[in-house]
């Protein structure tokens, strides 16, 4: 992924509100899955999820399974603001604000796993670490220096959003995901 930058700032918001989340948002939030089992739960259109940090927009695959279904559902009402900080060195962690049911299971993580800890704290893992974890998906086509580099040293604020498109706070401007790309337009 070639990663560029947008020149102004951008919400993914096109007429719903934004979730903003810190750790003193408790919010509890259940999915309801009536696909059917027998065939993959979260459709190609919501396989991916779009991750803005600063002016970098991220892509990222989604696993499958019931705790990333879970989140394509809350995504689905609306985009989630979170603030993260960094922990240990090798993550960026906030919570997500909703408890999503959980898959555990002993990892490695690679710079780029996104990870749902505890049930309810989103997780962007910037080096390796080796736990129980869920793995919710994985950002796409970013070296592990790059992706350092766009999460930085400090605590940061990440929206999620399903949305390929985001518009600018003037609405003037638009920025697009094209093949594994950012660009301005």
């Amino acid at each position: 992924m070639i990663i560029g930058t947008v020149g102004c700032s951008a919400n993914f918001s096109d007429g719903k509100e934004s979730q903003t989340v810190d750790s003193t948002n408790t919010q509890q939030s259940k999915s309801t899955d009536e696909s059917d089992e027998t065939t993959k739960n979260i459709s190609d259109d919501e396989q991916m999820l779009y991750i803005k940090v600063g002016d970098s927009v991220l892509e990222a695959e989604l696993s499958d399974n019931s705790s990333s279904e879970a989140l394509v559902e809350l995504l689905k009402k609306s985009d989630i603001t979170i603030n993260m900080s960094d922990y240990a060195d090798f993550e960026k962690v906030g919570e997500l604000g909703a408890s999503l049911p959980t898959n555990d299971e002993q990892i490695t993580t690679k710079a780029g796993d996104l990870i749902l800890y505890q049930g309810n704290k989103f997780v962007i893992y910037y080096d390796t670490n080796s736990w129980n974890l869920t793995k919710l998906g994985e950002i796409k086509n970013v070296s592990q220096s790059e992706l350092k580099s766009i999460l930085g040293d400090s605590d940061i604020t990440v929206t999620l959003t399903l949305k390929k498109e985001f518009v600018s706070n003037t609405g003037t401007e638009k920025g697009r995901l094209y093949n594994d790309r950012t660009i301005s337009l």
